[in-house]
């Protein structure tokens, strides 16, 4: 099918079939990008220990700073991309799209630079006690210097799926779970490497994942290829990425910022294999999340265009039915964390103590998991459109002024328990103000219809 046509069809046919045909790619790709987190996981814990899952548990901010700076170039890129081509400006879509490279190279390289010389002291700030701090160590270490490889492959997926690629950027996404399943056990089994094997195993899977975009994208026949002259940076493409992308860039930074305070305050009340039960909590949580954040992805490309074509009647049909899927999603989400705690967490470790800590983790964390999806989705609407301050508040609102205050007073009366009812309490409260704040801007939306 011609690229032009492709994207043509994103404001004219059905949004529910566009929906299915985006979003289904993307659900696929996240949830088997949530599987390759759990992969690595379960070896750790099952080959290398318990204590090694807590070390790894470690890692998560640095995770989540490292995806900041992703997602601000990525996500705002491709946004700016989607509303570009339904404007049908072509040209400044493929200078957004050599602007994404270049920055994610830039950002990329500097990132690991920095952390890699501060590794130890970051790592202690995070939480790493004497026991963890070498798995966590031996972990990102080698992560951090396939930092730029890592960048480049999650900027890259973003890219083909505003372009209308969703089945490319999933088949990235599988064959990346794939190829790094089948290297984990090879790597930490096989070559004795422990730790350090299943990191090698991540970024080679990456790498070659990488590979095959990079081929994608040398087509000249396609909207958004490599072409000379696009790559340099300008002023106001890369102020547009990064205003759009400041939203996901500042929910990635406060999720690092949580994370810490989180996992201090489980060593503080709970000691190493409390950290590490929330290493557990979050990769079960995470794998009904990443199917939202697919949604949302598949969301992404078809609001975007319709929003810079003015169909706003296509605009609210897609985000209604978003939300309906998203919602069906959190609630089996919160049936599997309240009915199966114990099978959930016994995947990943056959210690009796920190079985009992994970699911006691996952049973209060999830209470309020039904209403969660709602508010992931709302929060990405208004970034799709271009509504970065409104996304970025929600951002926030979520994790940074209700979840943290929360986190620093329930513990103090409930003690452990405190730190799991923080999580479920904030995302209750979130939901309200966007559900809210999502009314006001459905009048606004309705008015444009009515105007002739």
């Amino acid at each position: 099918m011609d690229n032009r046509k492709a994207t043509l069809e994103l404001g004219t046919q059905p949004v529910g079939k566009l929906l299915l045909q985006y979003a289904l790619p993307a659900i696929v790709a996240m949830t088997a990008s949530s599987l390759y987190n759990m992969v690595d996981s379960i070896f750790i814990g099952q080959g290398v220990g318990a204590l090694a899952i807590s070390g790894l548990a470690i890692t998560f901010p640095f995770m989540n700073l490292s995806g900041a700076f992703g997602a601000a170039v990525g996500v705002g890129s491709s946004t700016l991309i989607s509303v570009k081509l339904g404007q049908k400006d072509y040209s400044t879509a493929l200078r957004i799209f050599g602007n994404c490279v270049s920055l994610n190279i830039i950002i990329g390289l500097v990132f690991a630079a920095v952390t890699l010389y501060f590794l130890d002291p970051i790592l202690l700030f995070f939480g790493a006690s004497e026991q963890t701090l070498p798995y966590a160590r031996s972990y990102m270490q080698i992560i951090l210097a396939g930092n730029v490889i890592t960048h480049m492959y999650f900027g890259m997926n973003a890219v083909l799926r505003s372009a209308s690629k969703p089945r490319q950027a999933m088949t990235a996404t599988i064959f990346t779970v794939v190829l790094n399943t089948i290297l984990d056990p090879i790597f930490i089994y096989v070559f004795g490497m422990g730790i350090q094997g299943a990191a090698i195993a991540t970024v080679l899977a990456q790498f070659a994942a990488f590979c095959w975009q990079m081929l994608l994208f040398s087509h000249k026949d396609e909207i958004l290829h490599f072409e000379r002259g696009i790559f340099k940076l300008r002023k106001n493409l890369v102020s547009g990425i990064i205003g759009i992308g400041l939203s996901p860039f500042l929910m990635n930074a406060t999720s690092c910022l949580i994370v810490i305070v989180f996992n201090k305050s489980l060593y503080h009340y709970g000691g190493d294999l409390a950290v590490g039960a929330y290493g557990i909590v979050n990769r079960i949580s995470f794998l009904f999340f990443m199917v939202i954040f697919g949604l949302n992805q598949g969301m992404q490309p078809i609001a975007g265009y319709n929003y810079g074509a003015l169909k706003f009647d296509r605009l609210l049909q897609v985000l209604k039915y978003a939300m309906i899927a998203a919602t069906g999603v959190s609630v089996l989400g919160w049936l599997v964390s309240e009915l199966m705690p114990y099978y959930c967490a016994r995947i990943f470790t056959t210690d009796a103590t920190l079985i009992g800590m994970a699911e006691r983790g996952l049973r209060i964390a999830n209470i309020a998991l039904p209403v969660v999806g709602c508010q992931i989705v709302i929060t990405n609407f208004f970034q799709s459109i271009g509504k970065a301050k409104i996304s970025i508040f929600l951002s926030l609102s979520r994790q940074l002024i209700f979840l943290l205050p929360i986190l620093l007073i329930l513990p103090r009366f409930l003690d452990l328990d405190g730190v799991w009812f923080s999580l479920s309490l904030s995302d209750a409260i979130a939901t309200f103000v966007a559900l809210a704040i999502m009314t006001k801007y459905m009048r606004f939306f309705k008015q444009q219809l009515s105007t002739p």
